[in-house]
């Protein structure tokens, strides 16, 4: 197999990687059209989660800790991590959503808030897939506010902390093994980090139905009743928020890429619709209106996949901060509303059935958009970085 770059990289950005990350990007496009591709509809329309088989393939393929020294294959770049988040959200956003809670938020906590014990036990079980992970930071009563709002409690008696409170929206939350939860110190104050089994009595998780975008992912309600987890389970470099939020900072610029991706998957799908579809005798790609619309979508996404390379290779270059990954958070999601909005339009009534596909992108963008920082905290941060003042309530 030979690699190709995506007709939607028009700018060819794809040629910067190596020729290594070009092969597994080559094998990831092929595992992703023969194994899940043709399942997705269906599991979306269940909102079921997928089969044993794909998570495993996902892990086979050295998707899960392609960061952390102690799973890697070898030596990738930040920028090759996000063309991975792009080519699983061209195919579905769920899949990529796995794969950035397992990868990035999962074991990024656990390395960069972990002991070196913490980690050689816990990475490569989350590498390998043979544990899944989920990531509890969001509450019922607290989202945009966690940083100041946390409720969910942590109290040390003796070797051991006892959790009470409640987390919401966790990703994997119904179907994971372990979870990190953030829970406030009531001794200091400060947001610290825990690995807990979800086997542990008096932790329960409940899927939260009715759920309309990112439908393959089992969002969760989690309630900790006196959940009682050993020191030797706290995240031991986890002593305020700034580890969260380091954490974050790591994934929020892959929440760009994939926002990219789903922009693709709905863009690749109007692209084939325009060359089939006839319409008052030629096929509707041959009206001016709708190589309009294709001619915008290709322009949003040309932009933003400038803005997440470059962002990544800050990454890569240790110059990246907050605002960077803010900023390109919420223009990317800002853009892929937009891309998805013109593409499913192309298709007319048949875009709203998810036999075309372009439904399902659409719907899957309302959550990207909203995950990971909505649109106005990301504007906040980028603000506070312009002007010098922090304008949160």
């Amino acid at each position: 197999m030979t690699f190709e770059t995506l007709n939607a990289d028009f700018f060819g950005f794809e040629n910067q990687l190596s020729d290594q990350e070009k092969q597994l990007i080559v094998e990831l496009r092929a595992y992703l059209d023969t194994e899940v591709r043709p399942i997705v509809n269906g599991l979306w329309a269940r909102a079921e989660f997928l089969p044993p088989s794909i998570v495993k393939g996902l892990a086979d393929l050295g998707l899960f800790g392609q960061p952390w020294d102690e799973t890697k294959r070898f030596d990738n770049s930040a920028v090759f991590r996000g063309w991975v988040a792009l080519e699983l959200a061209r195919v579905d956003a769920s899949v990529a959503t796995l794969v950035g809670v397992q990868n990035g938020l999962v074991m990024g906590s656990i390395a960069v808030a972990g002991s070196p014990e913490q980690r050689t036990e816990w990475l490569p079980k989350l590498a390998s897939g043979e544990i899944l992970g989920a990531f509890g930071l969001t509450e019922p009563l607290s989202g945009s506010d966690t940083a100041q709002g946390l409720r969910t409690t942590a109290t040390k008696e003796g070797d051991s902390w006892t959790l009470n409170g409640a987390k919401r929206w966790i990703g994997n939350g119904s179907i994971s093994d372990i979870t990190i939860i953030w829970a406030k110190d009531t001794a200091d104050g400060q947001v610290k980090g825990f690995i807990v089994p979800t086997s542990t009595p008096g932790y329960s998780a409940t899927v939260i139905e009715n759920k309309q975008a990112l439908r393959i992912v089992q969002n969760a309600d989690i309630v900790l009743e006196n959940v009682v987890v050993p020191e030797s389970n706290r995240l031991q470099h986890s002593k305020s928020f700034r580890e969260t939020a380091a954490v974050l900072r790591l994934t929020r610029a892959e929440v760009a890429w994939a926002a990219v991706g789903n922009s693709i998957g709905a863009y690749d799908a109007a692209v084939k619709y325009a060359g089939e579809r006839v319409q008052f005798g030629k096929t509707i790609g041959s009206h001016q209106l709708v190589q309009d619309l294709l001619a915008k979508s290709l322009g949003n996404i040309t932009s933003s996949i400038a803005m997440v390379v470059r962002v990544s290779a800050m990454l890569d270059e240790g110059t990246q901060r907050d605002e960077h990954s803010s900023l390109a958070k919420f223009f990317t999601t800002a853009r892929m509303r937009e891309t998805v909005a013109w593409c499913r339009e192309i298709f007319g009534g048949n875009g709203i059935v998810l036999d075309y596909d372009v439904i399902r992108f659409f719907a899957d963008a309302e959550a990207i958009y909203s995950y990971e920082g909505t649109r106005e905290m990301n504007t906040l941060i980028v603000g506070r970085s312009i002007t010098g003042t922090a304008a949160f309530v």
